[in-house]
Parts: structure tokens; sequence; C-alpha cells
């Protein structure tokens, strides 16, 4: 069997079985796609060496592709192998022979800060309050059927309260219907990474009475999207939707410099961390799989221990009195 055939059937076979996102499933398709091209389309499914693998890294490393960006695509290509081991297409897997280092990886999570965040989230509550005052007694939807303006100022302030009280990933916010909400115990079914479903609790009793007000107002609106956050157009808020929301929020908030979804579960993760939090429980609340990804905030938490442990240690004042 060609590359190109063998690639074709293995995304089409890989994913029909195994739970993954569109954007898995495209990642996948373009490194296999890389590989292809490199190692040379006409090659079959059993002439892949290891020499092969190890040449396309250093390929790789050469055209100056991160660590991590390499580590992702050499998984890729060795589920490939795998997948086609398990369907005895190739005796065995040529990853058994490979030796690669990628390099140490140093890519902490970047974070608000603790005014950056204060900020952010008093002026999600000014947009909510706003939106309050627009809607009561109000049908959130206008003439032609789409969600009124201030039912989108409402949508905004629960998007970063949500955000940021539950620490989810942003295509996972965007995945969420209507039927993940359970209104009664203030509870989320979050579809995430690898088919791993889990819980976001919201604790606070001011997330409760933000989320609650946004799902009532959602459930006014009919339409064909199940999705629990919607665009102006009446359909499923996409992860670029949701970036540009932020983007905007924090603009208002005074916050100069580019803000991710992603950096609200960052700035999160390392809150709890620093005030106490046990690894394990943000683990779980993160939805990693490996609490070696979870232990990089305990890296931004004691960078933090420290500059507060050199700004007030009592040393400091003692030695200076000497």
């Amino acid at each position: 069997m060609n590359l190109n055939k063998a690639k074709a059937e293995f995304l089409s076979g890989y994913f029909s079985t195994n739970r993954r996102t569109n954007k898995t499933e495209t990642a996948y398709g373009s490194d296999l796609s890389q590989f292809l091209q490199f190692a040379g389309r006409n090659r079959t499914l059993r002439s892949i060496s290891a020499a092969d693998i190890e040449e396309w890294a250093a390929h790789l490393r050469a055209e100056n592709y991160a660590p991590a960006s390499i580590r992702r695509k050499i998984a890729a290509l060795k589920v490939f192998c795998s997948y086609w081991v398990r369907k005895g297409a190739m005796d065995q897997s040529p990853f058994w022979r490979v030796k690669l280092s990628f390099g140490r990886i140093e890519q902490l999570p970047r974070a608000l800060t603790e005014s950056e965040i204060r900020a952010l989230l008093s002026e999600a509550r000014k947009a909510y309050e706003c939106a309050i005052r627009s809607l009561r007694g109000k049908h959130p939807v206008d003439g032609n059927g789409r969600p009124k303006r201030a039912f989108r100022i409402l949508r905004d302030s629960a998007l970063v309260d949500f955000l940021f009280a539950t620490g989810v990933r942003v295509g996972e916010v965007s995945a969420l219907d209507l039927s993940d909400y359970l209104a009664d115990e203030a509870v989320f079914r979050i579809h995430g990474k690898g088919g791993r479903d889990r819980l976001a609790f919201a604790v606070d009793q001011n997330t409760r009475q933000i989320q609650h007000t946004y799902a009532s107002a959602r459930t006014q609106i009919a339409g064909e999207s199940n999705a629990l956050f919607l665009n102006a157009s009446g359909r499923r808020l996409s992860t670029q939707g949701i970036a540009a929301i932020i983007s905007s929020l924090c603009g208002k908030a005074g916050i100069e410099r580019r803000v991710t979804p992603h950096m609200l579960r960052h700035t999160v993760a390392t809150l709890l961390l620093r005030n106490g939090a046990d690894i394990r429980v943000v683990q779980e609340f993160l939805g990693h799989s490996s609490i070696a990804t979870t232990q990089r905030y305990t890296h931004v938490s004691k960078e933090h221990l420290v500059e507060v442990l050199g700004r007030r240690h009592p040393s400091l004042g003692l030695r200076a009195a000497v």
C-alpha cells in the first residue's frame, strides 16, 4: 500500500472509531501530509524506516519548528504507524528503533495579573447589569429572529465569567450545548480532549446567577442550533468568535496587551495553586490526562513565592537594621 492511500484510509478509519475533534483530525492530516511530502508519496507503507523518521525530525529542526510542534508531528506519525501494525499492514512499527531528542520545551503558561483579571471581571459585570436592564420583560430576539444586541452583551459577560470560573478550553466552550448545562446543580458537562468528559462546577454565587440568567434567556431563542453560546446569526459561537469577545472586553477593561481565552484558563489554574489548592484537584479541574501537564503551573506559583519572599521576608529588614 502506498503512503498516500494509507494516509487516506487511516484518517477515515481511525477517526471513525476514536472520539476526536475535527480540529484534531485536521491536524493529523496536515502533519501526515507533511511527512508524505518529505518521504515521497509513492513510497510504500512498509518502506518507512527509523532513518526516515529521524531525518524528518532533523529537517523540521532545520526549518526552525518549535520542539513542541516537532513532538506533535512525530506523535501523529507514531499513531499512524501503530494503527497499521494493528491492521496487519506493517510487521512492526519503525519507532522501536527511533531515538530522538526534541530539546527542552520551556513554554510556561501566560496568565493575567490579579489586577488585570479583576478589571476584566468588573467590566463583564457592568456589561451583565446593562444587559439585564435592557432585556427586562423583553424577548431576546429581534424581528428577524436573531439575538438582540442586549442578549449578545449578556452572552459576552456570561462567557467571560464562565471561562474564568471553570477554566475550560475555548474549544470546549464552543462545543457546549444547552443540554450540557444542568441548572439545578449549576453544573456543566464538558466534552474534553480525547473523548474524556468531565463536570465543571459553578461554585461562586455570582457565577451561578450570571449563568442561570444567560441560560434562561438562551432558552427563549428558537432555532436549529442547540449550542449554549450563540453568535449574532443565532448559530454556534466559534472559537474565533470567543477570542474576539475576550479581546473586546479586555480593551474596554483597559488591558493593553493581547489576551487569549486560554490565558483565562492559565490564570485561574495559577491562582488556584497560589491559594493552596491541591495539584490533583487542579488536574481534575483542568481536565489534564497527565499531572505532568498541570505541574507547569507549579513553576509559575513558585516564581510568585520567590518574588513575594524577596519583598517581604523579615530577614531583609533585620539585616538592614544591623
